[in-house]
């Protein structure tokens, strides 16, 4: 997403210092290689202090943007959204995704 991103921005005649990239990755090695991607292309970047799950640990909580692009969490077994996000802001107006997968949210 952050290179295709790039190259649009590149291609309509925008500067790449204009953005800047906030987000978070569930697994430990996508969130090194996402760093160092966005550091490679001198990308202006924020993603957390450490690899986790932006469903029970959102390390932007307070964070308000103007676009967003998600790879929503596929085949994530066991998710335990029912019980632990209930009471979550985000949730508000929509249906908590069923337990036994997170495709569903």
């Amino acid at each position: 997403m952050f290179v295709q991103s790039k190259k649009f921005i590149e291609a309509h005649h925008g500067n790449k210092r204009d953005i800047s990239v906030y987000g978070q990755e569930y697994t430990n090695t996508t969130y090194k290689l996402a760093k160092m991607n966005l550091a490679i292309r001198g990308i202006a970047c924020n993603i957390g202090e450490m690899a986790t799950d932006t469903f029970h640990n959102d390390q932007h909580k307070d964070l308000k943007v103007d676009f967003i692009m998600a790879n929503l969490p596929f085949n994530q077994k066991a998710c335990r959204a029912e019980n632990e996000l209930k009471d979550d802001s985000r949730w508000v107006g929509y249906e908590i995704p069923p337990t036994s997968n997170a495709n569903y949210g």
